[in-house]
């Protein structure tokens, strides 16, 4: 059991955190509208950027409207606002994992035939990439929208015994098919991401030995580094991110109802983290975050 002050402590942790991120998110969409309406572009990765930003604001919103609101009626009630809220974790997790993608493919050093027909295609497949996103995630919504259907069928069949046979299905239906189609969406992003960062880090221990041997530096190794950064924190991000979705499906591995404020502060603590760190790593962004701060 979490003492009270912890949990109120989580909870004025949590707001201050919403605020960050729902303020760090409008500059990421203000600054990069303004940027694309005064050169009548954008680069792929200010589209990517561009499209976090605005993912990131909705899902922090209905982050904030379900916990809130749930607190006074029930969490069934809000179930529209909670599949919002899934479909924006989907997204989010996408679009950072096509980020991964895309930095992967123009900065690694690798010269396989693939890897050099994506650096000559990547910029325009970009966003049909981002399109790409939004249908898996729509894909990945699917088992949420039928889970919660199902259980507002399951109250409408209250008056029935608990063991009729509609009610069983019913049940094994939402345990067997919501949950599992569930890990594999927030699972198959994850995959993408790690496949991605494990291939730049090999280009880049492979780059700097041969650097090493030859006893210089160039400005690739520089570029591959600062990338590398990034991504750790990225990485960082999602497998907390990811773990933490791991464990609320294995089931009460502790008290949920107690923690789950103090779970809400780590999580957004972490996505404020991430969303700096992506900030940081755009020019004109880090130029507005500087002025700011």
């Amino acid at each position: 059991m979490v003492p009270s002050q912890v949990t109120t402590f989580s909870i004025i942790l949590y707001v201050l955190e919403s605020l960050v991120i729902l303020i760090q998110s409008g500059t990421t969409v203000a600054a990069l509208c303004k940027e694309w309406m005064n050169f009548q572009r954008l680069s792929p990765v200010e589209m990517i950027l561009i499209s976090l930003g605005m993912s990131h604001f909705c899902l922090q919103w209905a982050s904030m409207l379900y916990n809130f609101g749930t607190i006074s009626r029930p969490a069934l009630v809000f179930w529209k606002i909670s599949v919002i809220w899934e479909f924006m974790n989907f997204l989010t997790f996408w679009l950072t994992s096509l980020l991964s993608v895309f930095y992967c493919v123009k900065v690694s050093s690798f010269t396989h035939p693939v890897f050099h027909w994506l650096r000559w295609k990547i910029l325009k497949l970009v966003p049909w990439l981002i399109l790409g996103t939004l249908i898996a995630s729509c894909l990945s919504i699917i088992p949420s929208v039928v889970k919660y259907h199902i259980q507002i069928e399951l109250i409408t069949l209250d008056h029935l015994p608990r063991n009729s046979s509609l009610i069983i299905r019913l049940k094994m239906f939402d345990q067997y098919f919501s949950n599992p189609l569930k890990m594999i969406g927030f699972g198959a992003p994850f995959l993408v991401f790690l496949v991605s960062i494990i291939l730049l880090t090999i280009s880049l221990v492979r780059h700097w030995e041969q650097m090493k041997e030859i006893n210089t530096k160039d400005s690739s190794m520089k570029a591959q580094s600062t990338v590398l950064k990034s991504l750790a924190t990225f990485f960082i991000f999602l497998t907390s991110y990811f773990l933490t979705i791991v464990v609320s499906f294995i089931g009460t591995v502790f008290d949920k109802k107690s923690w789950f404020w103090v779970c809400e502060a780590v999580i957004y603590g972490l996505v404020c983290i991430h969303y700096t760190s992506l900030m940081m790593s755009n020019p004109t962004l880090k130029k507005v975050l500087t002025m700011q701060f």
